[in-house]
């Protein structure tokens, strides 16, 4: 017979496999119920929003990506708000906008955010969708029209694309599975939108319709692409994912990188939970239910797994069965270890690396939670480096 604390192991280490196994597993096959979405034609007039801070080096390149986009630049108008940069993005933008019509720069003179330079861009948009991408992100030459396309069906409210992850030709994280991480996250978000309910568009390359566009608060850091998301579902409208809209952008250059970006978005990421923590009990069962097993507990499981390693110090000595939980707890750990050592001798052992990126994952969980907490997470950041 279990005691209390032997229940509240196996709960505990359920949660776990439930959110990274059992859910991904489950909302695939709820996802068959529900018709595959079609991109058809759209006539809607689209203005695609970026907010940029010293990114010299990628926003020539972006605009010209754009200009690329097989789609009626009629109506068509790229908006693009430089937060502060201190590089040449501006001298880039004004020059790029004397051979551009359809473009339109706008220089803010101190950094205040990326929540707010989109506000005041959605307010400066004239057409009627909103897509939203970054200065570092490249689209397929008919990414815009297989994302918009799905706004003639009235019901949806916001479209995902597809975002690949590249990596840079002298990044060190080619050991580090970020790229095999972001498949695994793109089998999930392909499910959800098939269902009406991405909980979280890619970041690159989304749009909804303007109406549905809740402007995100400018004392809050939020996640800006989640808060979005969930505004739109928030007003019951689907959220669907296109999967051949496609956009790319390059792996962060190095571990330090990575991490710090994750941090940042893991403290952001909680501050959105509560601005929208109605959403998890939604007269939309099947909304709630994503909202938790996506997200909730996924953004819970450090703390999960550090009380299990607790328990299991407790537990061991009780029965075989904890003795060697606490054993595979020790070697799972030691071995992410070792992967995040090799990884840094660009070592690739593919069993040593999913590992080390799991734990580094949940560490940053844990350090954006205790960052939220302690109130000293902002809106103003630096862009990763690229």
């Amino acid at each position: 017979m279990f005691g209390l604390a032997e229940l509240i192991f196996f709960i505990l280490l359920f949660l776990v496999v439930y959110t990274y196994l059992i859910y991904p597993v489950i909302i695939k096959l709820i996802s068959l119920f529900f018709p595959l979405n079609s991109s058809g034609y759209s006539n809607h007039s689209v203005s695609v929003l970026i907010s940029a801070f010293n990114e010299e080096r990628v926003i020539e390149e972006r605009i010209r990506n754009i200009s690329e986009q097989e789609f009626d630049f009629s109506l068509l108008e790229v908006l693009v708000g430089s937060d502060g940069s201190t590089d040449a993005t501006n001298e880039l933008m004004l020059k790029l906008q004397q051979e551009y019509k359809w473009l339109k720069v706008f220089i803010y003179k101190t950094q205040r955010g990326k929540a707010i330079i989109l506000n005041d861009l959605v307010n400066k948009a004239q057409n009627e969708i909103l897509l939203f991408t970054d200065a570092n992100t490249i689209f397929n030459r008919d990414s815009i029209v297989k994302l918009t396309g799905n706004f003639y069906n009235e019901t949806i409210g916001g479209v995902s694309g597809r975002l690949i992850l590249v990596d840079l030709p002298t990044s060190s994280m080619k050991g580090i599975k970020e790229k095999d991480y972001w498949e695994y996250e793109t089998f999930i978000k392909k499910s959800e939108g098939r269902c009406g309910f991405l909980i979280g568009a890619n970041g690159g390359i989304f749009a909804i319709r303007k109406k549905l566009y809740l402007k995100m608060p400018p004392d809050k850091a939020v996640t800006d692409d989640l808060f979005i998301t969930l505004s739109v579902l928030s007003k019951n409208q689907k959220f669907i994912y296109q999967y051949d809209a496609v956009a790319k952008e390059e792996v962060a250059p190095d571990i330090k990188s990575e991490f710090r970006r994750k941090i940042r978005f893991a403290a952001t990421n909680f501050q959105t939970l509560v601005m929208f923590k109605h959403l998890l009990f939604s007269k939309n069962f099947l909304l709630s239910f994503a909202f938790w097993s996506h997200k909730v507990i996924r953004w819970i499981v450090p703390l999960v797994l550090i009380l299990l390693i607790s328990l299991n110090v407790l537990l061991q000595k009780n029965s075989n069965f904890f003795e060697v939980m606490f054993v595979i707890q020790i070697v799972f750990y030691s071995t992410a270890l070792l992967g995040f050592i090799f990884s840094l001798v660009n070592i690739k052992l593919k069993i040593f690396s999913l590992m080390s990126y799991f734990v580094l994952t949940n560490l940053a969980l844990l350090l954006g939670l205790i960052k939220y907490l302690s109130g000293k997470h902002s809106a103003i950041w630096d862009s990763t480096p690229r």
